[in-house]
């Protein structure tokens, strides 16, 4: 009895099992849906889609919303895009939008912008709504040394042919920065680009920044000019800053060296005043050598005497430094 009960319940367990995987293998529900839209698709093919790991509903419905909005597509290239990595429904969605648009946008076009890692129902939008993009703060200088600080709002709109292999928004943006800077640099004064914003947009729409990428630039309106910083007058106050530090440098050293010429002189005077010290200490000595070998007598000693007393006299009515008794005899 208990081996009879064992297998009836392992029999149950299997019948069980064997119903959840038809059910998961033949998706019976997903084929009465697409035959009851008018898409015919055989149930083994469903089947085989399982087998190729493809997941039916992401292949299916989209076909059926294609068929629904007149858009011919065949479950196969479907279902290829699916096993390439692609994002089907959106990829759909993005036909369809394009058809209800007037855009001409091919299915091989669409799935190469999606499998290249672009948003190709997004580029869609953009194309039937073009959107607005901020540039960053964009500082730039006049030639009168004023900066200013520039904002622009450029409105762009996707091409679809060019969506593969075409730079994006990044590049617009870095594109029109550097025509901003380019037009500020150029004018004369800052006060003209104050007065005509608008000519910052001509001068830079002009220029064709939107060569080589996947939009197409509609306009560049400028939002917002501020005015910053007097970079030529800061240039200036650094370059009179460095020319004074120059300047002192050479004053030092002009004074160093008048400083060492200085003392250079003073060690001159002292040796030479060292000479007439030791030549003054050498006259009694040479007197004294006079008056033995009789070559000089009382009175022209006493000449000599009166001739430095006058001296000294002189010297001390002319308020000099030497005195009197400082007089060597």
């Amino acid at each position: 009895m208990e081996g009879l009960a064992f297998g009836s319940l392992a029999l149950v367990v299997g019948i069980v099992a064997l119903v959840f995987f038809l059910a998961w293998a033949i998706p019976l529900r997903l084929w009465v849906e697409a035959f009851s839209a008018g898409v015919h698709i055989g149930l083994f093919y469903l089947v085989g889609m399982r087998l190729r790991k493809v997941n039916p509903p992401l292949v299916v419905r989209p076909l059926i919303w294609a068929r629904k909005a007149g858009v011919q597509l065949g479950v196969q290239e479907l279902e290829a895009h699916y096993l390439a990595g692609g994002d089907v429904p959106r990829v759909v969605r993005a036909l369809i939008s394009a058809d209800k648009a007037n855009i001409e946008l091919s299915f091989k076009q669409a799935a190469a912008i999606d499998l290249a890692g672009r948003d190709v129902l997004e580029a869609v939008q953009v194309s039937v709504n073009p959107k607005v993009i901020n540039t960053p703060r964009v500082a730039a200088m006049a030639k009168d040394g004023i900066q200013l600080i520039a904002i622009a709002r450029v409105t762009v709109r996707a091409n679809i042919k060019r969506l593969v292999g075409g730079a994006g928004e990044d590049t617009i943006l870095a594109r029109v920065g550097e025509g901003i800077v380019s037009t500020i640099g150029s004018a004369e004064s800052h006060k003209a680009v104050l007065e005509n914003p608008d000519n910052i947009s001509k001068t830079v729409l002009a220029k064709g920044l939107d060569s080589g990428t996947a939009y197409e630039i509609l306009s560049i309106d400028i939002a917002d000019v501020d005015v910053g910083k007097n970079i030529g007058a800061e240039l200036q106050i650094d370059q009179a800053e460095a020319d004074k530090r120059i300047a002192q440098a050479r004053a030092e050293e002009r004074r160093a060296m008048a400083v060492a010429v200085e003392q250079e002189m003073r060690a001159k005077v002292q040796d030479m005043r060292a000479h007439v010290i030791e030549a003054e200490a050498k006259i009694p000595l040479a007197m004294a050598e006079a008056f033995r070998d009789g070559n000089l007598g009382i009175m022209d000693y006493m000449r000599y005497r009166n001739v430095q007393a006058d001296t000294s006299m002189r010297t001390a009515i002319a308020g000099g430094d030497e005195r009197p008794e400082d007089v060597t005899e």
